[in-house]
């Protein structure tokens, strides 16, 4: 090297053992001034790379770019100059040494190279480059010492040495300042680039490299949610590469390669396998080897494989960053030890000491930079899985075939994308770990083997010894939580059928049934809460003290070893800090394994559904067809699933163009499945179908979505005034529209919650009319609407001179009354076509068909209709919207309940805007006769049903921890704030005597009273951990008790909450208090208050330390509290509103999804696939617009914060430096290892708190849902009536009026009328009359306006309303029954005997089939009584009448959905099981009450008329008019 430079390369005197120390000019020329240049080129081949695959548009040149560029060439000039003038001295024979030829040349060339890498960075649209800055930083950094030297060296010669490379150098030295300068500031944005459309870009892709690393960009944005909170419209846009679109198609396409792949091989296995068997000769070792290999290829299409191709790059990055954090983390603790060897040494100079204090400082803050990018890639990573899984699951959802669908239900399905994804996100922050940490224990371990020696092991061996102890506790824990989930998940199942079913239970008076129910499955979950709480104070307790115990051991052993042994500062705080390091990875590895235990789970799921067979395009063929014909089926059989059994078999079809053909049949022979056949929904097994054009299908079930009305009809088409108006005409939605309170623009709720079902079916129609298409398959559209709307339906739009003439259609019906008019009818018995024909031919054949007529044809003449049409506003079950029929035959239950099983409930996620999709929900009724009011003035046109629900702003109030702390009970709180002091006076007693410790003096070798030392080490260490068990213990009890008082508060006054409310109130949002708010209460903020609890003393502790070890550090603390207290305060306001926005954006994802599941076939049908795919895109990208800067402003936060850490330790040492005559190893060595510490603590302080204000809201959620206004008591002690009430049955209404809210018109008005007992009325009226209301009154369901309500001379408002509701008896409109036993459902109180129960089955035609289930009356029905027949629900109803038998009974329009068999039956037990009790019956067939003693017609909430039948018919009034409309006149 001497030879090279021409002088020594090292020289410690110089360098070192000085109070001023220089570098010699060798060392200057060769390694500093390559340091710049060797980094430039090491980095240039991979940032080329990049560059070429960047494509960003180019940047125009601007005066900066200019600059750059100007002042690079200057540089080479003047480093080149050098070598010119290197060469001028070999020419004047001055032979320089060969540095000065290299160094200058190396330079020149690498400041060249920078040069042009600006203008080729600016041709690719790089806007600010961090290869330079570094580059350029780097420069500057080397260039100080020389710098340094050389104005030494002047002023000590007073003289300048070699002047033309001084002044070259200075100008160099500019330069490369003015440089570093520059290249800080940010380029304009590129020209050309694609992303000037969007209204809000992220700053991000525009800032500059040192705002990126500091993640300062953000601070805007976090201001402005200081300010003001954050709403929808200030998120900024999605970055590219993070739009759902881009990543799905990605992730599509690797999945489809994947699957590719794997079907490839199976082929070629295939093709091995033949060979084999053709050229068999012997059995050679060949074979063995075809075997092992159909093992190896016959693999199924990975999933993750897919997902590593997609997201393996990116993700490596972060993990690049990773490596490099680790590697520095063990950095400071070394630096450490040579601080504390420097305060030994009291002649060492102090500029080593200040030289240390910086190193670490800034060793400390490269680590956080390091580590938060690397966090950012993952954390992004994560954001992207969780896009692409839900996108995949997505599109996958619209091609599965029914029996795969029924394979799992629709809760399963959302959990895919809801858990399951959120597994993996959850679980890639963290899997570098399981490198990283095997990495970090090993190097511990190496250097502390180093001051250690082998006594390390036993501390090694304590904590290996931790890890099965954790392990065990978390795998015990893990069961627990399984248990406490099945508790959890059945009692919000409940919940959710209880609220699906409220206004059943409160018209029956069932409430303290259900409530004992729910208090029961509750007590259930807090048992195991409590168990595991248990285990969470003993983890605790290991967490806490393990890294205590191992230095306890190992020093122990240390010193017992070998009394030559002395423990000083140096290896007792070094040890500490290493130790610290190892507590991190050794507690995030089991986790992680498991983690990833959990995520193979999901990821084996995911993979399941997205391997499930797809519906076979081909299936239907849509082009050939026989001329002539719209629809040709030959010889087809049909099945719901490959391995069902056929329900359709040998059907043979041929429906020529333009006809109209009707579908007849008793109830589940197979009506619906042919048009769900036809639609190619199910699976053909043989045969061929042929459909030509396009489809419109009406489901038998109307599948509404949530949007506004004309959303619904126009379905996606363009718009068109004229044809809409004509639609809305023909399908009788003109008086519907005026009585909606924002007309055609009014919101929908979820599966058409404030229509009637008449309504929703005519919407159905509308949109099917709308589409103008070729073929119209209508599955029963006119069951569910009014006899004479039914009638103007077939007219205007169905039959032979409605708009849709000219079309092919084909209608499933129950109504015989429009047969005679259909072109050809097919009737269907057990899925096959018994007979085929027009409706003369049929007649004339007289078969079973002509039979059927004329049983149900009487002496009615053909307007027959009326009798077969279901009333108005049946409400058909909502859940039903795929093709699953609700008219299934009483022997096919099983059939059906595999059909319906997929309906099941949308597991309830955070479903936070609405209801679980599949409750009959009987806040309906109200909503739906609300529109019938008379027209208010219109209101604002968008007004909505259902409020939004509010989100929480600002600061939550202090009086929710109060309430909370209420909750808890005050004294236990005031005691477990006291632990948490002692646990850390313990905690810093132990440390401070450690540092006693280290400063004994040395005698001979050894010192002194050591086993001393040892005991009281290990008191206050163990009585350390001893607190922390008490307190974590204390603390999860109070948390529990809090928990179970809240949810009874809940529970209590959600059962005495008036019906009013739930009709304005989403299930969902009622359901959201009882799963997701209570699960928080549960187990989301006690932990939270434990780490808050934690972080918080041990920052305290910290500071103690240090201040009470460096008091100077006293001045620093105020400064930093003050930058550390604002940080904090914009961090929490920005996050928690992003989480707010956050877990609000999330739920229309799975809404939207579930209701995408009900309505696949009408989706797919309308072949409308592709806009629903960008719909749930774009959901999916509203909710990562909140989620994205929620992960950077932890990253931010993360920044700032630890850098308050890192001047903490700066400060620490600097003033141990300072103080170093006056301090002793010890203490340093105690300040320094806390300060090391305590940046962890500051980060997750910060973070917990605004956890805790996110999560305490929920507090705030319950309490205001268990203060909602109640109804009447439901028991009065004073005013009970007597026991035999009501004995005659006499009802009086004197003046009466009601109406359903406040603010809204009297449905009633002013209603006088006296009825006998045991008389018989009927209740007429059109739709929105009134006759509901009639029947809520008598229950106290609404409250009187004025007036009032007598029965047996009893005034109704003044008893308790269980003493009211249980001495009447209804059977409701929709007939609904909860998930539990048939005797349950019947009689929940068990008040009557067996005999009783059977009996009343008897009577309500239901024996036969109770007694043919194994089970009998144990037979289980399932949510919503899915597996029975619509029917038999409504027969189980007359059953619950039968056995209340009260003198009053209400019949509320209950023969709906029923076929006319039935409904006979029905009718008949009425009259002669009741014949003695008083009888009102709302109904719409009139036939049904031409016989009842009077008749009640009432219109617009007034009573018209209210006569004998008889007279009502010879006046010639209202009810004539409708007796004629009926035929029955």
């Amino acid at each position: 090297m001497e030879a090279f430079c021409g002088s020594r390369f090292w020289d410690a005197n110089l360098s070192i053992h000085t109070d001023s120390p220089d570098l010699t000019p060798c060392f200057q020329n060769t390694i500093l001034a390559w340091i710049p240049s060797i980094y430039l080129w090491t980095a240039l081949p991979f940032y080329l790379l990049y560059l070429k695959r960047s494509k960003r548009g180019y940047i125009v040149l601007t005066m900066l770019s200019r600059f750059k560029t100007l002042f690079g060439v200057l540089l080479w000039c003047v480093s080149w100059a050098d070598l010119f003038y290197s060469f001028h001295e070999l020419l004047q024979s001055r032979t320089p040494p060969p540095v000065y030829f290299v160094t200058p040349l190396v330079i020149g060339i690498t400041v060249l190279l920078a040069t042009l890498l600006i203008q080729y960075e600016r041709l690719r649209g790089v806007q600010s480059s961090g290869v330079l800055i570094i580059f350029w930083f780097l420069s500057v950094l080397c260039a100080v010492a020389p710098f340094r030297s050389k104005i030494m060296t002047t002023t000590a010669q007073n003289h300048v040495n070699e002047r033309f490379r001084s002044a070259t150098f200075y100008i160099y030295f500019v330069l490369l300042i003015v440089e570093l300068i520059l290249s800080c500031f940010k380029e304009k944005p590129p020209f050309f680039s694609p992303a000037n459309t969007d209204p809000n870009p992220s700053p991000e892709l525009t800032s500059g490299f040192l705002s990126r690393l500091t993640f300062w960009w953000f601070t805007s944005f976090a201001i402005l949610g200081y300010k003001k909170p954050l709403e929808e419209k200030d998120l900024w846009s999605l970055n590219e590469d993070d739009i759902s679109k881009n990543i799905v198609q990605k992730l599509s396409r690797e999945w489809d390669k994947e699957k590719a792949e794997c079907k490839q091989k199976e082929d070629v296995t295939y093709r091995k396998k033949s060979n084999h068997a053709l050229n068999h000769v012997g059995d050679g070792p060949e074979e063995a080897e075809v075997l092992i290999r159909d093992k190896r290829h016959n693999r199924k299409p990975s999933f993750l494989k897919a997902l590593m191709r997609t997201f393996g790059p990116y993700f490596l990055i972060g993990s690049f960053f990773k490596l490099i954090q680790d590697l520095l983390s063990f950095v400071n603790p070394q630096l450490l030890s040579v601080l504390i060897s420097f305060v030994k040494d009291k002649d060492a100079p102090t500029w080593w000491g200040f030289l240390i204090a910086a190193l670490m400082f800034a060793c400390a803050v490269l680590q956080t930079l390091i580590l938060h990018q690397h966090f950012q890639y993952c954390f992004v990573t994560g954001m992207r899985l969780r896009t692409g899984i839900i996108g995949v699951i997505y599109r996958k959802s619209l091609v599965i075939t029914n029996s795969a669908k029924r394979s799992s239900t629709v809760g399963e399905i959302v959990n895919l994308m809801s858990v399951d994804a959120q597994r993996f996100m959850d679980l890639v922050t963290f899997l570098n770990m399981l490198w990283s940490a095997p990495l970090q224990t090993c190097l511990a371990l190496y250097f502390l083997w180093q001051a250690l020696g082998p006594s390390v092991l036993a501390g090694v061996a304590v904590m290996v010894l931790l890890i099965p102890f954790n392990s065990a506790v978390a795998i015990k824990t893990r069961a627990f939580q399984v248990e406490q989930m099945r508790y959890k998940d059945s009692r919000i199942k409940l919940m959710n059928e209880i609220l699906g079913g409220i206004k059943v239970l409160k018209l029956y008076a069932w409430e303290p049934s259900f409530s004992e129910k729910v208090l029961e499955m509750r007590k259930n979950e807090l048992r195991v809460l409590k168990k595991s709480a248990y285990l969470n104070s003993l983890s605790n307790f290991a967490w806490i003290s393990s890294p205590f115990l191992v230095a306890l051991t190992t020093f122990a052993v240390y010193v017992l070893v070998d009394e030559k042994n002395t423990l000083d500062a140096e290896k007792a705080f070094v040890s500490l800090s290493l130790f610290n390091i190892l507590k991190f990875p050794l507690t995030m590895l089991p986790q992680v394994i498991s983690n990833i235990a959990q995520t193979s789970v999901s990821l084996k799921r995911i993979q399941q559904f997205l391997s499930h067979d797809e519906l076979d395009p081909n299936c239907v063929e849509r082009k050939v067809i026989a001329p002539g014909y719209a629809i040709s089926v030959k010889n087809a059989t049909f099945s719901w699933g490959k391995e069902l059994k056929p329900s359709l078999k040998d059907i043979n079809l041929l429906v020529p163009s333009g006809a109209l053909v009707a579908v007849v049949g008793h109830v589940g022979c197979g009506k619906s499945s042919l048009v769900s056949a036809l639609l190619g929904e199910m699976e053909k097994l043989e045969g061929e179908v042929a459909v030509k054009g396009s489809v419109a299908y009406v489901p038998q079930q109307a599948w509404i979505q949530n949007a506004t009305l004309k959303d619904n009809i126009l379905f996606g088409q363009a718009p068109n005034e004229q044809k809409y108006q004509n639609v809305l005409e023909a399908c009788a939605l003109k008086t519907d529209l005026e009585v909606l309170p924002g007309g055609d623009h009014t919101e929908i709720g979820e599966k058409g919650i404030n229509l009637s079902g008449g309504q929703r079916q005519r919407v159905s129609l509308a949109r099917a009319v709308f589409s103008s298409s070729d073929i119209y398959l209508l599955d029963d559209p006119l069951s569910a609407v009014d006899s004479h709307v039914a009638k103007h339906i077939f007219d205007q739009v169905i039959g032979p001179d409605g708009v849709l003439k000219g079309k092919t259609r084909i209608l499933v019906t129950h109504g015989i009354g429009f047969l005679p008019q259909v072109d050809h009818i097919v009737v269907l018995a057990d899925g096959k076509i018994s007979e085929m024909g027009s409706y003369q031919e049929l007649l004339k054949q007289n078969k079973a068909f002509a039979e059927f007529l004329r049983n149900y044809a009487l002496d009615e003449n053909t307007e027959e209709d009326e009798l077969t049409m279901m009333e108005e506003e049946e409400v058909l079950l909502a859940e039903d919207t795929l093709s699953i029929h609700t008219d299934l035959a009483d022997n096919e239950p099983v059939t059906n309940e595999v059909r319906k099983q997929f309906l099941r409930q949308l597991s309830v996620i955070s479903s936070e805007g609405g209801e679980c999709p599949n409750k009959m929900s009987t806040k309906r009724r109200v909503a739906e006769k609300k529109p019938a009011e008379p027209p208010l003035p219109r209101r604002n046109p968008n007004e909505k049903l259902i409020q939004a629900e509010t989100t929480e702003v600002g600061t939550v109030k202090l009086t929710v921890f109060w309430q909370y702390m209420k909750a808890v009970s005050p004294v236990i709180s005031l005691i477990i704030c006291f632990l948490y002091c002692c646990q850390n006076a313990a905690s810093i007693g132990a440390n401070v005597w450690l540092s006693d410790w280290t400063n004994e003096p040395v005698i001979n070798g050894t010192q002194h009273n050591t086993s001393m030392r040892i005991g009281v080490y290990a008191a206050l260490g163990l009585l350390q951990g001893f607190i922390v068990f008490v307190s974590s213990f204390t603390l999860a009890m109070g948390g529990i008790n809090a928990a179970r008082k809240l949810h009874t508060a809940l529970l209590e006054n959600k059962f005495h909450t008036p019906q009013s409310f739930y009709d304005t109130t989403p299930t969902g949002r009622i359901i959201n208090r009882f799963s997701k708010d209570i699960f928080v209460i549960d187990e989301v903020i006690p932990p939270t208050i434990l780490m808050f609890l934690g972080t918080f003393f041990a920052s305290l502790s910290t500071m103690i330390v240090i201040v009470a070890s460096t008091p100077l550090f006293a001045v620093v603390v105020v400064p930093l509290a003050v930058l550390y207290y604002f940080v904090q305060r914009f961090y929490v306001a920005t996050s928690r509103q992003l989480k707010r926005l956050e877990s609000v954006s999330r739920s229309p994802i799975y809404s939207h999804f579930s209701e995408t599941i009900s309505g696949t076939s009408v989706i797919r049908a309308y072949q409308r696939e592709r806009s629903f795919i960008d719909i749930s895109d774009l959901k999916v990208d509203e909710n990562q617009k909140s989620y994205y800067p929620g992960i950077i402003s932890n990253r931010w936060l993360g920044i700032r914060v630890e850098f308050v850490g890192n001047c903490i330790v700066l400060f620490a040492a600097l003033f141990a430096v300072i103080g170093k005559s006056s301090l002793n190893a010890g203490l340093v060595g105690l300040s320094v290892s806390y300060a090391l510490q305590v940046t962890m603590a500051l980060n997750w302080m910060v973070r917990t708190t605004s956890d805790l204000e996110t999560n305490i809201v929920a507090v705030e959620r319950i309490k205001e849902y268990s203060e909602t206004e109640t109804e009447a008591p439901w028991i009065i002690e004073d005013k009970r009536p007597p026991a035999d009430w009501p004995s005659r049955g006499e009802l009086e209404f004197v003046g009466y009026s009601v109406r359903y809210r406040k603010g809204l018109d009297l449905v009633l008005k002013d209603l006088n009328l006296r009825v006998h007992g045991g008389e018989k009325i009927g209740i007429v009226g059109r739709t929105g009359a009134g006759k509901s209301s009639m029947t809520l009154c008598l229950f106290r369901i609404l409250e009187a306006a004025k007036g009032e309500i007598r029965i047996d001379g009893v005034r109704i408002s003044e008893i308790g309303l269980h003493d009211l509701r249980s001495r009447l008896t209804i059977i409701p409109q929709d007939p609904v029954l909860f998930s539990g036993t048939l005797r349950m459902n019947l009689d929940p109180f068990n008040k009557y005997s067996d005999e009783e129960v059977w009996k009343a089955l008897e009577l309500s035609h239901l024996k036969r089939f109770v007694s043919s289930q194994p089970s009998m009356l144990e037979f289980e029905c399932s949510e919503g009584g899915e597996n029975l027949s619509v029917g038999q629900r409504q027969l189980v109803c007359l059953a619950r009448a039968l056995l209340r038998k009260t003198r009053v009974l209400i019949l509320d329009e209950a023969t709906a959905a029923i076929d006319l068999e039935t409904d006979d039956l029905i009718q008949m037990t009425i009259r002669t099981q009741f014949e003695d009790c008083t009888v009102l019956t709302i109904a719409h067939r009139l036939n049904t009450i031409m016989d009842y003693t009077r008749i009640l017609v009432l219109d617009n909430g007034t009573i018209a008329e209210f006569d004998t039948p008889a007279n009502l018919i010879a006046s010639k009034g209202i009810f004539y008019g409708m007796a004629k409309d009926a035929g029955l006149v």
